[in-house]
């Protein structure tokens, strides 16, 4: 005979062997049927072997239907809404869409009968008092069953039953998918920072190695100086280029400090707006809106971040004449949208190619815009359109359907670094602010752009 050890384990376990008994207990008292137990046992098999939440709902009609001879409705609570929705019926399997439910079906706490219908609440477990034993129940929806003549009340107990062992399975499954849902986020953001932050951050690299061949440069004339010292004839042409280089080093030296305080800066706002405990406690992006003037605190920032990329690659900017005087304060997450347009031009830094034009000369430029579209929303709700335009040759029909999908990768693409992440980035962040992103080609070459709800 084992030996039942004491302590928390043994508590634990002697608390299961008590539920064991009882619910020994309550299987004998409630004395389904044959072939009620075989429909729990196939309600139980077909949940496990079907993942999908549409499957599952499929399974809570099928089983009793074809066990029972019996009509079944599936009604769940929208908890965006407040409000039961029919989901799935016998009749029809899974709806298109969902509908209302007929007025004799209401959200209670009981069954009850209405005409030839027999309803039952759909209860989950929200919380537990574990010393206690005690559960509380959340309600998810109601289960209708329609039969060609009056149940029972050890059907009704039984469908009841049922009802309950429905709601327990669609809490697991819910909480599952939550959770795959919340790992997903969290996967896709540690892509983020790695795509928006690491990455972009391994250009200090590049600045340290600037700074140092000044520092360097600035050693050797400190070396020369003291050379020159020893001299007792000094030579004045010597020293006006000792100055010059001198100055110049200067000059340098500020820039490049002033280029790691922008970077540096940049980087801050993006770790700030990615590393928000929001995001890791709902599972997905929370915005953090602010008005602001676009042009002035998100474009231009970020296009003189790229400036440098863009002018050494031989790539001319055109900037709009018109956003400045005539901004429009818009209320967004200023963090997520640099994001956006970091991407975009990036992107440009990339991408962008020689074109020859209609004169026969070759250009290669990337411009950036905006313009108001009437009504693109609703009517009355107009649009705010924002654009990132490169010149080169169109994309294919298949990479511009693809081009905002994760991990997809153009077919220019392959002696360029990357990891396709960055256009998905930018759908994510514009349709979280409600609104579209979208791609165009033009005369000269690719247009990226997102439309966003113009303020009333």
């Amino acid at each position: 005979m084992a030996v039942r050890k004491k302590g928390k384990c043994g508590l634990d376990l002697e608390k299961i062997r008590q539920r064991v008994e009882q619910k020994k207990s309550a299987y004998q008292k409630y004395n389904f049927t044959p072939l009620q137990n075989d429909m729990l046992k196939t309600f139980f098999d077909l949940s496990q072997e079907y993942d999908s939440l549409e499957s599952f709902y499929r399974i809570c009609v099928t089983v009793p239907c074809d066990f029972m001879n019996v009509e079944v409705r599936l009604y769940l609570l929208d908890q965006s809404e407040g409000s039961l929705q029919l989901i799935c019926d016998s009749s029809r399997g899974l709806l298109e869409e969902a509908e209302e439910p007929p007025a004799y079906i209401s959200l209670q706490k009981k069954e009850y009968e209405e005409k030839t219908s027999f309803v039952a609440p759909i209860c989950s477990k929200k919380s537990t008092v574990a010393d206690a034993g005690i559960y509380e129940k959340t309600i998810r929806g109601m289960l209708e069953i329609i039969p060609p003549s009056p149940l029972s009340d050890q059907e009704k107990f039984f469908l009841n039953k049922f009802a309950s062992r429905i709601g327990y399975n669609l809490h697991n499954r819910i909480i599952h998918r939550q959770y795959r849902s919340h790992l997903k986020f969290v996967q896709n953001l540690v892509v983020d920072i790695e795509h928006n932050v690491i990455v972009p951050n391994m250009y200090f690299r590049h600045l340290f190695n600037k700074l140092r061949k000044r520092i360097r440069i600035l050693s050797e004339l400190e070396e020369t100086l003291r050379l020159i010292r020893k001299e007792s004839d000094q030579n004045e042409t010597l020293f006006e280029m000792m100055f010059h280089k001198l100055t110049s080093l200067h000059q340098a030296l500020i820039d490049i400090h002033q280029e790691m305080l922008k970077h540096h800066s940049n980087s801050s706002l993006f770790l700030e707006s990615l590393f928000r405990r929001d995001h890791f406690e709902k599972g997905h992006l929370v915005l953090r809106p602010k008005k602001c003037l676009v042009d002035k605190e998100i474009i231009a920032p970020q296009l003189a971040h790229y400036a440098n990329r863009l002018t050494s690659r031989g790539i001319t900017i055109e900037r709009p004449a018109d956003m400045l005087e005539e901004e429009i304060p818009l209320t967004v997450d200023i963090g997520l949208l640099s994001q956006v347009y970091a991407n975009l031009f990036s992107n440009a830094v990339r991408y962008t190619s020689d074109i020859t034009t209609y004169r026969g000369t070759h250009r290669k430029f990337v411009a950036y815009g905006r313009e108001i579209i009437k009504n693109y929303f609703s009517p009355g709700q107009h649009g705010i359109k924002f654009n990132v335009f490169s010149s080169g040759p169109h994309l294919s029909s298949e990479e511009a359907e693809s081009i905002f999908s994760e991990g997809y990768r153009g077919e220019n693409s392959a002696d360029q670094p990357g990891t396709g992440h960055g256009l998905s980035f930018v759908k994510q962040v514009v349709e979280i602010h409600g609104g579209h992103v979208g791609y165009e080609p033009t005369p000269s070459g690719n247009n990226f752009f997102f439309i966003l709800p113009l303020p009333e």
